[in-house]
């Protein structure tokens, strides 16, 4: 991917929480983590940090005027201004406004100001509640190490579908969820929950699209990201140690097919993934 001299965001800070304070995890869409500690979170990272706001002696440090340092600090920043760049003009061209989201970086754990406290072990994730993308970048060498995804564009990937979940909370899906995980039984919220996070695999295709009619891919990055949506498929992860009812993410080739058809079409309107018969 080429990235070296683009823009960085400027919507980019750096903090991690203070205190010692723990993270409390349940509820139907963190099911899996007990077997997947580095999976992508879904919408509502609120039922992965139960009460974890509300904990006394936890601080956040946040610089909001950080400029990135280090080489993956500043590939982020550029990646997330690429998102910002082509969100923007779509949003544009839907006669809206699309509203940026923010960047954290984080080491450790962090005191979020939307969705509680939460540590490394859970991934990167985007927060509706402060409208930020939370990532300790250390996450990129285990999507590596550990995952078997390598490459720039696989990390760009990962960045690329948190902000899918921001696309969504600006267009009402996310508050949808929220409504149905009030009303439905475990079961019948993660298969929503599974179709939320191909939808954000789907917006992060879109994006993709975008970004190679700017010509700013190189040969093998669309490799690189599907090697990487295929490496955090819950049945990958699993190695079957839950049912598919207990699927929260979808599986490797649901995750592959929905991020191609995003980056094939460009379009949208072509992500409804809610839709009946989209995702079996």
């Amino acid at each position: 991917m080429k990235w070296i001299g683009g823009r960085e965001s400027g919507n980019v800070e750096e903090g991690s929480g203070g205190g010692g304070g723990r993270m409390a995890l349940g509820g139907g869409i963190i099911g899996i983590i007990g077997f997947v500690i580095y999976m992508f979170t879904g919408v509502n990272p609120t039922e992965l940090l139960n009460n974890g706001s509300s904990d006394q002696g936890q601080t956040q440090q946040v610089n909001r005027k950080y400029t990135p340092k280090t080489e993956q600090e500043k590939f982020a920043a550029v990646v997330f201004g690429y998102t910002e760049d082509v969100w923007g003009q779509i949003f544009q061209d839907m006669g809206s406004r699309y509203e940026q989201p923010t960047l954290h970086f984080f080491t450790g754990e962090v005191g979020t100001e939307g969705c509680g406290f939460a540590a490394s072990s859970t991934g990167p994730f985007y927060c509706p509640g402060d409208s930020k993308v939370y990532i300790d970048l250390g996450f990129f060498e285990q999507l590596q190490n550990e995952f078997g995804a390598s490459g720039d564009f696989a990390r760009a990937y990962v960045i690329a579908h948190e902000v899918g979940h921001h696309v969504q909370n600006l267009l009402g899906t996310s508050q949808k969820m929220e409504q149905a995980r009030r009303q439905l039984s475990e079961t019948e919220y993660n298969k929503l929950s599974v179709k939320l996070e191909l939808q954000a695999d789907f917006y992060a295709g879109v994006w993709a699209h975008y970004i190679q009619q700017k010509g700013l891919l190189d040969p093998g990055d669309i490799d690189e990201a599907l090697n990487a949506a295929s490496a955090v498929g819950d049945d990958r992860l699993t190695q079957g140690r839950v049912s598919p009812d207990s699927f929260t993410h979808g599986t490797s080739e649901q995750r592959m097919y929905w991020f191609k058809k995003g980056y094939q079409t460009g379009d949208i309107k072509q992500g409804n993934t809610f839709a009946s018969g989209a995702v079996e």
